[in-house]
């Protein structure tokens, strides 16, 4: 597999849905921005694909976020998107924090191990309209069963979810029942489908197209296959962005950390883009924080 695209599904003659997330390209920009053990490189690519799955499924023009925090020694796993359509890709970015003095001593790897009390917050933001927040505690023993409780919950509709990732690709199957509103001829098809899509491997997932991996799973259903929608990589930050999240921290505070420091030195997480705001760009942010400043670094 390497591609990075959502492949849409669905069974005709049920009310079963589907969607395949395949993220190569974009996972990998998402790991050359930070340097991550193992173990966390693998549950933020699941994140990922469950991030870009969900962005699929829910109606939204905004940014959806899918946060998973704790107290343990990983304290953050964060994706972020924004839906794209099958001219414009949905774009993805990713990343997590630890603290790399307890990490050292941590005796496993399971996520309770990993993030000790935790919880998953899934955000939607739209451009219009009021922002939405989802929280389900961190329980079961993977990311995939913790954003299917949060479908259970929020979205009143019954899903499952395979995710997995390993040194080169992230991927994901969703699978999803549709309103009981929906005309469906084969009432067995969910129980059914659901049974031969747990004999998918992580390997096969991670390692098999889209089409493979159907045919694999359910070559014996009538399965209708839409276009593929393209996934990419893609940051939100700009210096604009930073400047008005300076501002908010007052003259008072600016001036001192100019001070001390000559400027002000910003970077993006996301994608180690850095930002320098010299004394002349920080009293422009001060007297007008909506106009741009006057140099570009």
């Amino acid at each position: 597999m390497a591609t990075d695209q959502l492949q849409r599904f669905l069974f005709d003659g049920t009310a079963v849905r589907g969607e395949i997330a395949q993220l190569n390209t974009t996972y990998q920009e998402v790991l050359a921005n930070n340097t991550y053990p193992e173990p966390i490189q693998r549950l933020l690519g699941e994140l990922l694909a469950a991030c870009a799955l969900l962005t699929a499924t829910v109606k939204l023009d905004g940014t959806l976020s899918m946060e998973v925090r704790g107290s343990g020694a990983l304290s953050l796993l964060m994706a972020e998107s924004n839906p794209g359509n099958h001219e414009r890709a949905q774009q993805l970015r990713a990343i997590a924090r630890f603290d790399e003095a307890a990490w050292a001593e941590l005796a496993g790897h399971s996520l309770e191990e990993l993030f000790g009390n935790g919880r998953v917050v899934i955000t939607l933001d739209p451009r219009e309209g009021k922002r939405y927040q989802g929280i389900v505690p961190l329980e079961g023993d993977s990311l995939a069963a913790c954003v299917e409780t949060y479908f259970n919950q929020s979205e009143q509709l019954p899903t499952r979810l395979w995710l997995a990732a390993d040194d080169d690709n992230a991927a994901g199957l969703l699978l999803q029942k549709l309103p009981k509103a929906v005309e469906a001829e084969d009432t067995d098809a969910w129980e059914r489908i659901n049974h031969l899509a747990d004999t998918l491997t992580d390997h096969e997932l991670t390692g098999l197209g889209a089409g493979d991996v159907l045919y694999r799973l359910f070559h014996e259903e009538n399965t209708r296959l839409f276009d593929p929608a393209p996934l990419m990589f893609s940051c939100t930050c700009s210096r604009e962005r930073f400047g008005a999240a300076l501002h908010q921290l007052g003259a008072d505070e600016l001036r001192s950390v100019l001070e001390e420091q000559g400027q002000i030195e910003t970077q993006c997480h996301f994608c180690n883009t850095t930002y320098v705001f010299t004394p002349a760009d920080v009293e422009a942010l001060i007297d007008n924080p909506d106009a741009e400043p006057p140099t570009v670094h």
